[in-house]
């Protein structure tokens, strides 16, 4: 059995999307010579979860026809209550929403970052440790003067402790105060996300878009957790309502990927797509 057709075996008894052939001939052989058969696989998944499932060539014909929506499902299931998808399907994620937050509150919310008065990731603390340098040492006076340095949360709350320990109480009280502070910041945005219901719309290998909507909580959809182009595996039985897909974690695989110029331009315009959502609640 030659390079492509073992890594399509192989890629066939997982999860990932299997690829044609003729990607995989391409694949193999655009190094010479070809490394070796595990690095071969891990490059082929790789480039798999991180390319448009719709392109031309890329999926192998016969699992593309066996892994796509119902035709016309939107449509056709529109005044079914309930129905269950027959097979396996593959998707990729165009758009993510929280329905659990009015848009108005994300609009704030995303304007608020744009003028820095949200918290971005870890928060970084200037620490002056001036004075205690001098109170430990009488000659350090112009050492403490340079070594004030930028610390992240675990130096800060290693210098907060110190402080508490010594004479520098209040300002090692300011600092934990400030990464108490950032914690909460952090945590409660977290938990908004973690909590929260989320809407996605959805395309299969075929190009048909739906929307997706959780029945029950998936730990890793989310707005900032799930990114565009992101692929998912509906497994055989997930539920139909209305041509809408509900998400349960007993049939909703999250594979992973990413398109890196769909997931940017989303970035980019959801603000505006935002502010327009609203717009048009307001007119109706």
């Amino acid at each position: 059995m030659d390079i492509p057709h073992q890594l399509q075996a192989s890629l066939s008894t997982t999860s990932i999307p299997v690829p044609s052939l003729a990607w995989l001939e391409a694949l193999a052989g655009a190094r010479s010579p070809a490394p070796p058969l595990a690095s071969l696989l891990a490059t082929a998944r790789a480039r798999l979860l991180a390319s448009d499932l719709t392109a031309p060539g890329l999926l192998d014909a016969r699992y593309a026809a066996a892994h796509s929506l119902p035709a016309r499902l939107a449509q056709t299931h529109a005044g079914t209550r309930e129905a269950a998808l027959p097979h396996d399907v593959v998707v990729q994620v165009l758009d993510v929403e929280d329905v659990a937050r009015s848009r108005w509150e994300q609009v704030e919310a995303l304007e608020a970052l744009e003028r820095g008065e949200g918290t971005r990731g870890r928060e970084i603390i200037r620490l002056n440790t001036a004075s205690s340098s001098s109170s430990s040492s009488s000659g350090a006076d112009g050492t403490a003067e340079g070594a004030e340095e930028e610390e992240e949360e675990e130096g800060g709350n290693a210098a907060a402790g110190a402080g508490g320990g010594g004479g520098g109480g209040g300002r090692g009280g300011a600092t934990s105060t400030s990464n108490n502070n950032n914690n909460n910041n952090s945590s409660s945005s977290s938990s908004s996300s973690k909590n929260g219901t989320h809407k996605l719309v959805v395309q299969d290998c075929k190009g048909q878009k739906v929307h997706a909507i959780e029945l029950k909580r998936v730990e890793r959809l989310g707005v900032g957790r799930t990114f565009i182009g992101e692929k998912i595996l509906l497994r055989a039985g997930t539920v139909l309502a209305r041509g809408v897909v509900l998400l349960d974690p007993a049939h909703c695989v999250v594979l992973g990927g990413k398109v890196e110029s769909w997931h940017r331009a989303w970035l980019d315009g959801r603000l505006a797509r935002l502010k327009e959502a609203v717009g048009a609640d307001r007119r109706t």
